[in-house]
């Protein structure tokens, strides 16, 4: 049986149409109709426009009637459009008062928040639509009320200086891919090891060996290196569709890219210039392929999010969606009209107002219920604390909605807590026991205490046995520790340069970071000095040592087990070249750092111990303290006091963690620059030492750790870390 609201009322140059669904918002497929719904609070007027593929202007414009409009939704049936040669957009009208924050313009096509596929950069670096003529919308006769002639020569004045939406148009999509039963993978959160990637940088190099390369695709081909490394969940700098050419710039003949994409065009539309088929309008597809794929193989998906800004920027940024559709809605603004910045970026999102919020976790539960993905990372997370005055507030609103809301009940919600107001909440993030934190005190205690700041060891404690002092009454799962991410150094280059070399962005090295706690290891930058090339591998094995073996959930920069390098640039947003592509070429000359990185990776999920579920230090069946900290003689430390020198110890219950047999793991770890001896604890009868990895080139396979009988002692080389495992004697 056909529903009765299926058949069309109205009637325009041959396209039929009646009112509309107000659900779902966006376009969406309804029997031979398309349903158009899209919401605005202070518009007076709306009218679609519909485009054939790629065509300068609409074939049609429709304007919705009064009575198409339910609340502050204005919603459309169309019928007979053929969604594979169809683009649409928006014009809203509405007030123009600079000084309150409107700024509706009805001749300015305006992109649908909710469009689940975006035209416009289809190929990464390829041309836009071209800019659409005032001309093309005159002569809407009957449909659009004249303007003053003055409030219009105002408003034409305005677009000079703002800018008009360059071309970005939703399209309309099928939802029929077959995800053959794949579901959301459920890893628990402290079996996970992150690996951060940016989709382009991983495979765009040549050395990468993949036939498509920079796209989703590309990561389909590297999936058996990925399940090699060990990790098992990837989190994707952003992927939502942005503009990476919103900034034309060029340093030296270079051109500069919006290459992370930290700057979103549109929240529900996977970034069509990622896609191998994007020129084809497959994105969706080899998106939903890809994270099937990768399902298919252990490794879970989380997306990297962006609802602290968008990408049009302050007053003086370009009116591609938001602002034209429900600026004051959308948006923080001050009392005169004004952007806050919050985030750096020229506009803070209203993340906080109802609509917004409603906007937000609709986005969310989209992308988990129709693109699998396991978990969200929030950038500037702290932003989502604010109220629409800019006050950070104890309970927001929206955090505690997707903390209990039923779609995303089992995915993993991470945060960045702070922002670029100044407001940092790591340790006081407002989670509802949901949400996990980049742990940027875990990063930079490591870095200071390895580069030699002996003061740093009584919190390094703390870090390694899981940030109870920042997370009692949680789990160690809710930190997520890392040692590099995209922003900043990369490990390399952590142990390569003193300061940034940030020239080659343009912008005199005044951006990026400066306090990086790196240290060069005698020489900035390339080197042919085999010591402190040694050195620099040593102090790069130290830090991840100290990452995997300590509580909490890793996160690993990729490139970073090749010895990836931006040749000291921390700041590499804008670079897409060699600087950021990942050169493959690493896995050779790095090789026995990568077989190392592997082993520590396999030695971490090998033992349950190291990502123990609770806090818990006290003695186990083993007879032994779960966890416990060591001079360089064992049960003698002062854990106020600081010292480049300590061991750490780790009793694995066979009983509480399921495993065949008790075992004692034991980290020496010497930041000196002089060599120490360290005393090695008693083991009960039948036990002896087994070398696992040594900072100094070596490092066995789980299963496989170098049988070292039982020594008294061991002495550690200047800069180096030592892992031991007993095991009972076969």
């Amino acid at each position: 049986m056909i529903p009765i609201d299926s058949f069309p009322t109205k009637k325009l140059k041959g396209i039929e149409y009646k009112a509309g669904r107000v659900f779902p918002f966006g376009a969406s497929i309804v029997h031979d109709a398309v349903n158009f719904s899209i919401y605005s609070t202070e518009a007076t007027g709306c009218t679609l426009l519909l485009y054939h593929k790629g065509a300068e202007k609409p074939f049609v414009k429709i304007p919705f009637p009064d009575e198409f409009r339910i609340g502050d939704v204005f919603t459309m049936m169309v019928f007979g459009l053929d969604i594979d040669d169809l683009e649409y957009a928006y014009l809203m009208d509405g007030p123009y008062d600079e000084k309150k924050g409107q700024c509706f313009d009805k001749e300015n096509p305006l992109l649908d928040p909710y469009a689940k596929a975006v035209s416009g950069r289809a190929v990464w670096g390829g041309e836009m639509h071209k800019y659409l003529d005032e001309s093309d919308y005159t002569g809407l006769e009957n449909i659009l009320e004249e303007e003053p002639e003055a409030e219009y020569v105002k408003r034409r004045q305005k677009r000079k200086k703002t800018g008009r939406n360059i071309g970005f148009r939703g399209r309309v999509i099928m939802e029929d891919f077959d995800w053959e039963g794949d579901r959301l993978l459920n890893i628990p959160k402290k079996d996970l090891v992150i690996y951060e990637m940016h989709v382009r940088g991983f495979t765009r190099h040549e050395s990468s060996g993949v036939k498509y390369k920079g796209t989703y695709a590309g990561i389909c081909e590297k999936i058996p290196y990925l399940k090699e490394l060990g990790v098992n969940c990837v989190e994707l700098l952003p992927i939502f569709e942005f503009d990476e050419l919103q900034n034309d710039f060029s340093v030296r003949g270079q051109q500069l890219y919006n290459y992370w994409g930290y700057s979103t065009v549109n929240f529900f539309s996977p970034k069509a210039g990622y896609a191998a088929s994007g020129s084809l309008g497959m994105e969706v597809d080899e998106l939903k392929y890809t994270i099937k794929t990768l399902h298919k193989n252990g490794i879970e998906v989380i997306l990297d999010v962006v609802f602290n800004h968008t990408a049009e920027g302050d007053e003086k940024g370009p009116v591609i969606s938001y602002k034209g559709i429900d600026n004051r809605t959308y948006y923080l603004l001050t009392p005169d009209g004004h952007y806050y910045n919050f985030s750096g970026c020229g506009n803070t999102m209203n993340c906080n107002n109802a609509v917004v919020r409603s906007f937000i976790k609709d986005c969310l539960r989209y992308w988990v219920a129709s693109y699998h993905i396991d978990g969200f990372r929030f950038d500037l997370a702290s932003i989502l604390t604010r109220n629409q005055e800019g006050a950070p507030m104890i309970s927001p609103p929206i955090l505690e909605s997707l903390a209990h809301d039923a779609v995303l009940g089992r995915a993993k919600l991470i945060a960045e807590a702070w922002d670029a107001g100044g407001l940092y909440q790591v340790g006081s993030f407002p989670s509802w026991n949901r949400f996990s934190e980049w742990n940027g005190k875990y990063r930079d205690c490591v870095r200071k205490f390895i580069k030699g700041e002996a003061e740093c060891a009584p919190e390094l404690y703390n870090r390694i046995a899981g940030s109870e002092d920042m997370y009692p009454g949680k789990t160690p799962a809710v930190s997520i520790n890392f040692i590099t991410c995209h922003d900043g150094f990369t490990l390399r280059d952590l142990v390569s340069y003193n300061e940034k070399h940030n020239e080659q962005n343009g912008e005199g090295n005044l951006d990026g970071a400066n306090d990086n706690n790196s240290w060069n290891s005698g020489a900035e930058g390339d080197t042919d000095d085999e010591e402190i090339l040694n050195r620099r591998r040593r102090q790069m094995e130290n830090l991840l040592t100290i990452l995997f073996l300590s509580r909490g959930v890793p996160m690993l920069l990729s490139g970073d087990e090749m010895g990836n390098t931006q040749s000291g640039n921390n700041n590499a947003y804008c670079q897409d070249n060699e600087t950021t592509w990942l050169d493959w070429t690493g896995l050779e000359k790095y090789d026995d750092f990568h077989n190392f990185v592997k082993n520590i990776i396999s030695f971490r999920k090998a033992h349950p111990v190291l990502r123990s579920e609770d806090f818990f230090r006290g003695h186990n069946g083993t007879g032994y303290p779960e966890l416990s900290f060591h001079s360089e003689t064992p049960w003698q430390l002062d854990m106020n006091a600081p010292t480049l020198t300590f061991a750490f110890m780790y009793a694995e219950d066979r009983k509480k963690f399921n495993v065949k047999e008790d075992s004692y793991i034991y980290v020496m770890v010497n930041a000196h620059w002089e060599p120490h001896t360290f005393t090695l604890p008693i083991l009960p009868a039948g036990f002896t030492w087994h070398l696992a990895t040594e900072s100094a080139g070596r490092s066995y396979p789980v299963g496989k750790e170098k049988d070292m009988g039982l020594p008294a002692q061991w002495t550690l080389g200047c800069r180096m870390t030592v892992v031991m495992i007993a095991k009972k004697r076969g």
